[in-house]
């Protein structure tokens, strides 16, 4: 008899999406479509810490698409992430790992030290989904037998210029009225 694993809650999740495509459910499908399929087949019912986590999934959300106009015109994310180490629940003397937390704070409000290090880490996560990128297109390129290839460009500066133009037609302005 062999000994029982346990399995984390993301491969528990993944073996419902494999179970989904093993009961001939349509597929391409959304996350919703298996959602609402595991559910149905209570294969996931709702916990008070599963329930508590969707609440705290939702707030963060909505924190995130909050924003405000700074005086010179530009639309600003409110509210920010960062993912702090909490003294108060860690113990010194342990080999427990650190506990670690996402605080929020305002950007309107923070005294600046919250708001630098949520950018910085803001930015290592793009760092990280660029390389991962990176690695998905390398892969495709190397292996998918169609022989298409996918060249991918990681300057964003002609991006980020490009954003940053007005969005609606703004008529040369003249101070002749020879155009009438």
């Amino acid at each position: 008899m062999g000994a029982k694993v346990a399995i984390t809650y993301t491969e528990s999740l993944q073996e419902m999406v494999a179970r989904y495509r093993a009961a001939g459910q349509k597929w391409p499908a959304t996350s919703r479509e298996i959602a609402r399929w595991a559910y149905r087949n209570k294969l996931w019912e709702p916990q008070e810490k599963n329930i508590i986590g969707q609440l705290a999934r939702d707030l963060s959300r909505a924190m995130r698409e909050e924003y405000y106009t700074d005086p010179q015109g530009r639309k600003v994310r409110t509210k920010h992430a960062a993912r702090r180490i909490d003294d108060d629940l860690s113990d010194p003397e342990a080999d427990s790992p650190k506990i670690q937390k996402m605080l929020w704070h305002d950007i309107r409000t923070d005294d600046g030290d919250h708001i630098i290090q949520a950018l910085q880490q803001r930015r290592m996560q793009i760092v990280g989904d660029c390389k991962q990128l990176k690695t998905d297109g390398d892969s495709f390129n190397e292996n998918h037998p169609s022989g298409k290839k996918i060249q991918l460009v990681f300057n964003f500066e002609d991006d980020l210029a490009e954003m940053e133009q007005p969005t609606e037609y703004q008529p040369p302005q003249s101070d002749s009225d020879d155009l009438r």
